[in-house]
This record gives C-alpha cells, structure tokens and sequence, in this order.
C-alpha cells in the first residue's frame, strides 16, 4: 500500500557480489539468541511527517512540463545507484540530476531510488520507488553495512518522502509491477542507471514479442536491442535536459546561494596562503580548505578543484594539485559549491600569491578581463548563445596579435579556416550552469550552442589565456603563465547580471584581495 510505514518484516539481504566483496569480513552473529536480543529493547520510534520541502511546488511544474511533452507514455526516470570505489567501499552518492530536477530530492535521497510518471487520462501519476526502511526487528538493520540504519544512520520512511516531496511513494519492490506493466513505448532515461534501463530493454522486447506472435507480423510494434542505442529514449535524455536551460526562481535562488558559499571559500583561501606557501604541497591545501567550505555550506564541490600554481596554471583541467605554492607565482583557482539541492557555482580567479602582478603578469589578467567584458556585454535577451563566444574570441585575436604571436592579423586569424589565437585558449568561453556543472549537456544544438538566450538562463563566462612553458612562438617572459576568469551570468529581462562580480575581478582589486586577505 503507498506511504505504508508497516516495514518489520522487510528483509533486504546482501547481494551475491555484496557478499563476495566482504567474505573476509567479520561477520555479525547468526543466532536466533542474538537476532532476539538485538531486535528488541528499542524505544519508540516517533515520527512527524514534515511540510512539503520549498521545491516540491516547482519540482511539480517540470513533471508537468513533460507529462505534456509525453503524454500517454510511461516514464522511468531512476536517481541511479551507488558507485563503487574500491573493493567493498563506494563513492559518496549523489543522486543523477534528471531525478533531482523532477523530484526536488538532492543530497538527502535514497539510492536506488526511482521516479516514473505513468499515463493517467491526458497527463500522468508521478510516483518515487524507493527502498523503504527496514524495521529493528530484521536483519537488515544491523547486518546490511549498505543500507541497515545501525551502519549508515536514519532511513526515512515512506510517509515521510511522500509528505516531503509531495510525491505519492512506494517501496521498491513494488517497482516490479512497473517493469512488468513496461510496453514498447514506455521510455528510460538511459544513462542514469544501468541495470535499470537493461531490465527496461529486455521488457520491451519481451512485449514486442508477445505481440508479434498475437498479431500480424506487419502490424508488430518496434523492438530495440538490450543496451543499444533507442532514439525515443534520446528524446527524452533531450527534453529532460532543455527543461534546465531556463532556470525557474527557485533554482537561481539556489544558484545565488551556491556562489555565495563559493566567495566565502576563495576568500577562505586568501586567508591561508601563509599556510600554503609552506606546504610542499600547497596546492592540496587550497583545495582542502575550499572544500571544508564546500561541505559545511552544502553537499559537496561541485568538480574536481582546480587549484593551479604556476605553470600549473596553463593546464586546463589540473586536478592533481599536489604541486608547491611560490611568491611570484599566480594562482588559478576554478572551484565551486555544490549545496544539498545540487545547484553548483563554478567560479575561477586568478592571483598573485604575493599580491602584486608582474607587469607580464598584469598584461595577461587585463586582457583576460577585457574579454570577460566583452563577452559580458553582448549578453541580453535575444542574443544567440554562440556571440557570447565570439565576442571573448574577438579580443583574444587582437591581443595575441598585437603582442606578434600571430602569424596573420586578428581579423584573419578569426576566419573559421584559421583561428590561430585558439593556440592560447583552446576551450569555449561558456556553458549553461546549474544542477550539473555543465548544466544542459544533452540538449540540441538549435537549443544550446545556436539557442536565442531568455531570462532565466544562467551560465558561465570563462576566457583565458595559457602560454605553456614549452611554447616557443611567445616570448620567454610569457611562459610558464596561465589566467581565467570565469563568472556565473544570469539573463534577466532587462540584459544580464552577474551573480559572481562580488568576487574581485580587476587587477586592482585582485591585488588589495591578497593583500588585504592574507591572515
């Protein structure tokens, strides 16, 4: 029965490849002495259901955005399971950004955990399948270190979800009546669970078959191969990923949120460098001490830090970090909070350890700025997303060709056929942001890259400059230096603001930061 809290007899037992992981293992007392003794003598357990959580009302507007956009077809969209790490440990989990979108539910969600959307007249029944707590009296809550409450603490119950997200709830083995019910036209999202969309698969091809041999064959209903590619799956991967293109208010509160915690850590870092400096490993100190930050604001980081010192800097994705922190050198600091919803930032600035550019150093970082700037300013309603690039690339040509490094001239160079400044900045200027760092990846190109910007759209802003330290065709002064900056933009109705431009920007103000910061 849905939002049935009666789980005594649940019994969740490990699974085969569980228990190989963990033969080794100690193992908790089989006696049914034992099993009475540890399955009585608890208090009561007392719960309150809560209100339903802000963004239940606007997670309901997206499920009915694609109940429109699906109607009469089921809709399995899973959270997506644990992940392994090493032998019999996991990586933190975090639920897949699909689920989170359609359900509200961020880093307090359950693995394994499963939202489907059945047809129900012109629209659809939403319900989340979800493993539901055992109680005291099984095995499951002392001997199961994956799920059983004595391993990982409270498990919510099924009332409490559904009251939370205002979300009819079940348990998830009554998620099999779903797989039996799946018909040709039901649709997965793919890529958010494996074993889940390969049971989809296979009962969608049990019921072709079934249909074929009741049928004429003429009239059978499209059949796929298990784990090949199926383009109505695809359309849905689409639709669900162009619903976060335009974010609602919720979300950009989030968004808001996010980058405040993510200034509280750079400025947090800024405070450290005497400590970083005399680390050998430095790096790993700027990254640790984002990270607390990160945890104690929200869920997590939300990508690797790239905490880039020196020519560390010309790397595009160092996420090692484990290089030495020097006066002299600049910092390049990508990083961002993931909160609890899983709206991330992703901010970069870059400074000087010492807090005084070099005059090389300044050349760099203001031309850097004025392509932020400029990119910046074409940003308004109307727009296509791709002149946001074009007007970064349209100073990065000019100054790497007033600087000689060019063999043509900044208007050649930006002919399609050339792009020789793209030796300097070989990455894009932006990309949507939100649940995802790269927020909106399956979205159709008409939709994205060549997509008309509207209120709500949030992204980054991002250019740079890298002179690896090898590359001969600049001076020698110029080697060895990397600089990004990168802001989080949001298009408003009126043009554009930036939600990170607290965060100091221009050289000046970079350098009174570090100056003004360090402890």
């Amino acid at each position: 029965m849905a939002n049935s809290t009666d789980t005594s007899t649940k019994t969740a037992p490990p699974t085969s490849e569980e228990a190989s992981r963990n033969a080794n293992r100690s193992t908790t007392p089989g006696s049914e002495g034992f099993k009475e003794f540890i399955g009585n003598g608890w208090a009561e357990r007392e719960e309150t259901v809560p209100p339903a959580r802000a963004q239940a009302a606007f997670a309901a507007a997206r499920r009915a955005t694609v109940s429109a956009a699906f109607t009469g077809v089921r809709l399995i969209i899973p959270a997506g399971d644990m992940k392994q790490r090493a032998n019999d440990t996991d990586y933190p989990y975090r639920a897949h950004s699909a689920f989170a979108h359609l359900t509200g539910w961020g880093s307090d969600s359950e693995p394994g955990a499963v939202l489907v959307l059945s047809p129900d007249g012109d629209g659809h029944t939403a319900t989340v399948y979800f493993r539901e707590r055992a109680g005291r009296d099984s095995e499951e809550f002392y001997a199961n270190p994956a799920i059983g409450e004595f391993w990982i603490g409270a498990r919510p119950s099924l009332a409490h979800v559904a009251a939370d997200l205002a979300l009819e709830t079940r348990g998830l083995d009554e998620f099999e009546r779903v797989i039996d019910s799946v018909d040709t036209a039901t649709l997965v999202l793919r890529e958010a669970d494996a074993a889940i969309t390969d049971r989809v698969d296979h009962a969608r091809i049990r019921f072709a078959a079934e249909q074929a041999l009741s049928t004429n064959a003429a009239d059978t209903p499209f059949s796929i191969e298990v784990g090949g590619d199926h383009e109505p799956d695809g359309e849905l991967a689409r639709t669900l990923s162009e619903l976060r293109l335009v974010k609602d208010e919720f979300e950009v509160s989030e968004m808001r949120a996010a980058i405040d915690a993510t200034e509280r850590g750079f400025t947090e870092v800024i405070a450290e460098l005497p400590r970083i400096t005399a680390e050998v490993r430095g790096e790993r100190v700027i990254e640790g001490v984002f990270a607390t930050r990160a945890r104690l604001d929200g869920n997590d980081v939300g990508y690797g830090s790239i905490a880039a010192a020196g020519p560390h800097a010309t790397i595009l994705h160092w996420t090692r970090n484990d290089g030495a922190v020097a006066p002299g050198d600049l910092v390049l600091l990508d990083a961002g909070v993931e909160l609890d919803t899983y709206y991330t930032a992703d901010i970069t600035r870059t400074f000087p350890v010492n807090g005084t550019f070099s005059p090389v150093q300044r050349q760099i970082y203001e031309a850097v700025l004025e392509a932020a700037d400029a990119a910046f300013a074409v940003v308004r309603p109307g727009a296509i997303f791709r002149e946001v690039h074009a007007a970064a690339m349209g100073v990065i040509a000019r100054k790497t060709a007033e600087w000689g490094f060019l063999p043509v001239s900044a208007e050649e160079s930006l002919e399609p056929e050339n792009q020789f400044h793209r030796r300097y900045m070989v990455h894009g200027t932006s990309h949507h942001l939100g649940l995802d760092v790269h927020d909106c990846a399956q979205a159709r190109r008409s939709m994205y890259m060549d997509g008309v910007l509207e209120p709500g759209m949030v992204f980054t802003i991002e250019p740079g400059l890298y002179f690896q330290p090898d590359d001969l065709t600049v001076p020698a002064e110029f080697r060895g230096i990397g600089v990004r900056i990168e802001d989080d933009i949001l298009v408003t109705e009126g043009g554009a603001e930036n939600l990170s431009a607290r965060i100091p920007r221009t050289a000046d103000e970079v350098e009174a930061w570090v100056r003004g910061g360090v402890a």
